[in-house]
C-alpha cells in the first residue's frame, strides 16, 4: 500500500509537470502572439503618417500651384489689357529722337553770346538775299524810301555799290553772311568749345580775322553813304549794325568772356 501512494504520488506529481509544460508553451505562443502584433500595428501607425504627410503635401502643392495659376492668369490679363507698341515703332523711334537730340544739343550748350551771333548772321544773310534779288531783278523793288536822305535807290545804283566796277557789294554780302553764319553756327561754336587746342585755336582766330575784316569793310560802306552818295539804305544800314553787334560779341566772347579766355589760354 505504501509502495502504490509512492507511485501514486510519482503520478500525480508528474502531471502537474506536464500541465505546467503546456501552460508555459501556451503562454509562450501568446507572447508570440502579440510579439507578432506588435509589428503590424507599428507598421499601421508609419502607413498612417506616411500618408498623412503625403496627404498635406499633395494639398501644399495644390495649392501652390493654384496661386501661382493665378498669378500668371492676372499677369496675362494685365498685358492684353496694356496696349503693345509695334516693334518697329519702337526701332524707328528710338534713333530719331537720338538724331534730334544731337542736332539740337549746342543750341542748349553753347551759351547765351555764342546763340546770338548765330541769329544776327543768320538776319544778316536774308539781307544780304533780298539785296542781291534787287540788284538783279528789276521787277523788284526794295521796301524802302526813295527820296531824301534816307533812299535805298539812290544807294544801290551807285557807281560805289560796285567793288571795282565788277563785283556787287550784295554779291560780296552774301558770301560774306553765308561763310560767316556757318562760321557762327552752333556746331561750329560747340566744336570750338570742346575740340582740341589746335582746332579750338584754328577756330577762333579764323572767326576773330573774318569779322574785323567784316568790320572793316562795313566801315568803308558807311563812310560811301556818308560822304560820297551822301544817302542811306535801311537794308544796308541793317546789315552794317548786326556786322558790328557781332563784331563786339566776338571781341568780347574772346577776350572777357571765361569761358573764352579759358579756351584761348589753352590754345
Amino acid at each position: 500500500m505504501a509502495a502504490q501512494k509512492k507511485q501514486a504520488g510519482r503520478g500525480g506529481s508528474g502531471r502537474p509537470s506536464s500541465g505546467g509544460t503546456r501552460q508555459a508553451a501556451g503562454a509562450g505562443r501568446s507572447g508570440a502572439g502579440n510579439t507578432r502584433q506588435r509589428p503590424s500595428s507599428a507598421a499601421t501607425k508609419a502607413t498612417g503618417n506616411g500618408a498623412s504627410s503625403a496627404k498635406s503635401q499633395a494639398t501644399g502643392n495644390s495649392a501652390a500651384a493654384a496661386r501661382s495659376g493665378a498669378a500668371a492668369r492676372s499677369g496675362a490679363a494685365a498685358r492684353s489689357a496694356t496696349p503693345a507698341r509695334p516693334a518697329s515703332a519702337v526701332a524707328s523711334a528710338a534713333p530719331a529722337s537720338g538724331l534730334a537730340s544731337g542736332i539740337l544739343a549746342p543750341f542748349r550748350t553753347i551759351g547765351p553770346v555764342p546763340l546770338t551771333t548765330f541769329i544776327l548772321s543768320l538776319y544778316a544773310l536774308g539781307a544780304s538775299v533780298y539785296l542781291t534779288i534787287t540788284h538783279y531783278d528789276t521787277n523788284v523793288t526794295l521796301a524802302c524810301s526813295d527820296k531824301g536822305l534816307v533812299n535805298c535807290v539812290a544807294v544801290t545804283t551807285s557807281p560805289q555799290s560796285m567793288v571795282f566796277g565788277i563785283f556787287p557789294v550784295a554779291v560780296i554780302g552774301l558770301a560774306y553772311y553765308v561763310f560767316m553764319t556757318a562760321l557762327n553756327s552752333p556746331w561750329v561754336w560747340r566744336l570750338q568749345q570742346a575740340g582740341s587746342d589746335q582746332i579750338s585755336t584754328i577756330l577762333r582766330y579764323v572767326r576773330l580775322g573774318t569779322i574785323v575784316a567784316g568790320m572793316g569793310f562795313v566801315l568803308y560802306l558807311i563812310y560811301a553813304e556818308l560822304i560820297q552818295i551822301r544817302a542811306i539804305c535801311l537794308w544796308c544800314t541793317s546789315v552794317h549794325v548786326a556786322t558790328f553787334l557781332i563784331f563786339a560779341l566776338i571781341v568780347f566772347y574772346t577776350s572777357l568772356s571765361p569761358r573764352g579766355r579759358a579756351r584761348a589760354g589753352r590754345g
